[in-house]
């Protein structure tokens, strides 16, 4: 008797915690873009929702110039990750702390091109989505969005 009253509290008290815990709001933050120009934008640059920042997608925008990289799919994979990479750096993050990307390629023939420069810089392997699809904005070549965990 006394084992099942034993097995009953130490129950109660597992689910008491995991309810608890579960119960804990996560705090959200949509963080400001390091450059004002970009505020008016109808997005976050990054969402931090506890210890996760979920970044928009980026094209190959060189912002400097304010036009597509030229290069084809490499010139834009190239300024795509630059992009990715003033971004967590502004969080006080870098590629290392990249646990997901998703690729959109507006031509899924370009992927051998594409993942040359991926792998690159993404050496530590985190999980991936990549599909084709057509139109992407400003006639780009690739979008890329992450999740990073600080």
């Amino acid at each position: 008797m006394r084992t099942k009253t034993l097995l009953a509290f130490v129950l109660v008290v597992v689910v008491f915690a995991t309810t608890t815990h579960a119960q804990e709001k996560t705090e959200i933050t949509f963080h400001k873009p390091e450059n004002p120009a970009r505020a008016s934008a109808p997005f976050s640059e990054a969402v931090q929702a506890g210890n996760l920042f979920f970044l928009a997608g980026q094209i190959g925008m060189d912002r400097t110039v304010g036009k597509l990289a030229e290069g084809g799919i490499q010139g834009e994979t190239e300024q795509v990750i630059k992009n990715i990479k003033g971004v967590l750096e502004y969080h006080g993050l870098d590629l290392n702390n990249v646990v997901k990307c998703t690729v959109i390629l507006s031509d899924i023939d370009d992927f051998k091109d594409f993942n040359a420069v991926y792998v690159k810089y993404f050496t530590k392997k985190p999980a991936r989505t990549t599909f084709a699809a057509a139109g992407l904005a400003a006639g780009a070549k690739i979008e890329i969005d992450v999740i990073a965990v600080k």
